[in-house]
């Protein structure tokens, strides 16, 4: 962890993962100061997931709306370029956005044998797991993020024949940017057609994962403070 920037005069792992778990272990000792504290954040990040799930479901239609493209452009004798490239951005996208939701929903599988035992295996079971669980995912999320920035230290760029305007991929570098800088990013913007940097599509990974290390750290601090596993499997008649 040498090469894990400071933050604050802190490195940060320490923040990803020292914070939260600092956190769940204080949840322990103080659990009624927790959940009284931390209810309109859980209430928010709930919120999160919900918007999430919207959104992986909106990037399942523009498959199925690329679908119908590619259909129709061999009826009618067109080239749909990139639509291969493009369909699979989306359902990158839809899988990544829609981990911490079905997370939240129980729609993850989970082998449950050692949980139904009795109460005492199934919170420390839940414990264990979903901690080993946030870990992994946390540095799956961190490294994720490093993908994104390699990529785009790099320029790497599709192989495919997919191509976006220049003026999206501008636009998407203002969130990773100082305000002070977002005129001379889009001063850059043309308006030409690109082939798509692999930065872009690759966000949808950085952010799903990172959701999902949330989500995962979230209920860990949920079950340590309230002694019940706020995961909830829909139940469909």
């Amino acid at each position: 962890m040498n090469n894990w920037p400071d933050i604050i005069g802190l490195p940060l792992w320490m923040w990803i993962f020292g914070l939260p778990l600092g956190i769940a272990l204080f949840a322990a000792f103080k659990p009624d100061w927790v959940s009284n504290h931390f209810s309109p954040i859980w209430s928010l990040l709930d919120r999160t997931y919900t918007a999430a799930g919207y959104l992986a479901a909106l990037f399942m239609c523009i498959i199925l709306l690329i679908t119908i493209g590619q259909m129709s452009s061999r009826w009618l004798g067109l080239t749909f370029e990139g639509s291969t490239e493009f369909a699979g951005y989306a359902m990158a996208a839809t899988s990544f956005f829609a981990l911490a939701h079905a997370l939240s929903h129980g729609s993850h599988i989970r082998v449950s044998v050692l949980l139904n035992l009795n109460s005492w295996t199934r919170y420390w079971f839940n414990v264990f797991a979903l901690a080993t669980s946030a870990v992994v995912a946390t540095y799956f999320a961190r490294f994720a993020v490093k993908t994104n920035k390699m990529s785009a230290m790099l320029n790497d760029r599709t192989q495919g024949q997919d191509q976006i305007p220049d003026y999206v991929a501008q636009l998407l570098q203002l969130f990773g940017t100082a305000p002070s800088q977002w005129s001379a990013l889009m001063d850059k913007a043309t308006g030409e057609m690109i082939y798509t940097p692999m930065w872009v599509p690759q966000l949808t990974m950085s952010v799903g994962t990172i959701l999902l290390a949330i989500c995962l750290w979230d209920h860990l601090i949920r079950l340590v403070a309230t002694k019940t596993s706020q995961i909830k499997q829909e139940v469909i008649e």
